[in-house]
């Protein structure tokens, strides 16, 4: 059995040209849709390049990788562990376990050759790094049944998918939490937002089976909501910029991503599946943005 190429995959061409089998294990692990590793990414690239990283180009590439792989091991445990909901999810049930394309005992494989890459990456860290990315599993692991206790999954998973930033600062430097904080915190909130607006493509199906989202939580208030998690990242990580250099002109190195977030959040439309898609998928753009802001905040 082959997986099915869903609609919201990108690269269909490419992910369709390969062989059956190599297909099953590219949709197991997202690789048809890189949004996920590039939002995985982008808080290890403001992280090292807020902390004046911005020679360690090598370290960035090493990260880029690690998302990739790190970002593919947690969708693969996700849908291990998920396999019975993705069954009764209309948006799910192609996805390769629950199709029964690819086997459990196989999935745990998988993970498991995804997660070696990631060891490779861990080990060109210095050792504090090295235990701040590790402090993280535990984060990881209870994420997939959060959505079965909580309204708000997306909180958990906003601790979990940006914990990049205080890896790759604490990489850098060792000093400045306050402002590792800030940014932190700001990515916290930046992807309760963006998984907010992901979340409006599933709400009937979360709420038929039982599942908690934030999406469903508010209700029709959901673009006041994405709304305040955006204005709240955009403050935590102005204070950031201005906690590490104390000028009002090193604020205007936040304005593009700030301006974009309100782009976003003005004009979702929670109730159409294909606006809410396209907005979360342009947070890669966000994420560049603020790097940028970031490059220029470190290196002043």
């Amino acid at each position: 059995m082959t997986a099915e190429i869903v609609p919201d995959s990108q690269h269909k061409g490419l992910v369709a040209a390969l062989p059956a089998t190599l297909r099953n294990y590219a949709l197991l692990a997202r690789f048809d849709r890189p949004i996920g590793w590039w939002l995985l990414f982008w808080p290890c690239a403001w992280g090292l390049l807020l902390a004046g990283g911005q020679a360690r180009w090598d370290l960035l590439a090493w990260m880029l990788l690690g998302s990739i792989a790190m970002r593919g091991a947690g969708c693969v445990y996700n849908d291990i562990v998920d396999a019975d909901l993705d069954k009764q999810v209309a948006r799910t049930a192609a996805r390769p376990i629950a199709s029964g394309a690819v086997s459990k005992r196989a999935a745990w494989v998988w993970l498991l050759a995804l997660a070696a890459v990631g060891l490779i990456v861990l080990l060109q860290l210095r050792l504090t790094a090295q235990l701040v990315a590790l402090a993280s599993l535990a984060l990881v692991a209870a994420y997939p049944f959060m959505k079965r206790i909580t309204g708000f999954p997306q909180a958990w998973l906003g601790l979990v998918f940006t914990w990049g930033a205080p890896t790759a600062w604490v990489a850098i430097r060792g000093d400045g939490l306050d402002v590792l904080a800030a940014l932190y915190a700001g990515a916290v909130l930046w992807c309760i937002g963006y998984d907010t607006i992901y979340a409006c493509q599933d709400r009937e199906d979360d709420a038929m089976v039982g599942i908690g989202s934030s999406a469903l939580t508010l209700g029709r208030h959901v673009r006041t909501g994405v709304a305040a998690f955006y204005a709240g990242a955009v403050l935590c990580w102005a204070l950031a910029f201005w906690w590490l250099r104390p000028d009002p002109l090193i604020l205007l190195a936040l304005a593009p991503a700030a301006l974009h977030l309100g782009w976003q959040a003005l004009t979702l439309n929670p109730d159409d599946g294909g606006n809410a898609l396209t907005r979360f998928r342009a947070n890669r753009f966000t994420g560049l943005l603020l790097a940028l802001g970031c490059w220029v905040v470190g290196n002043a």
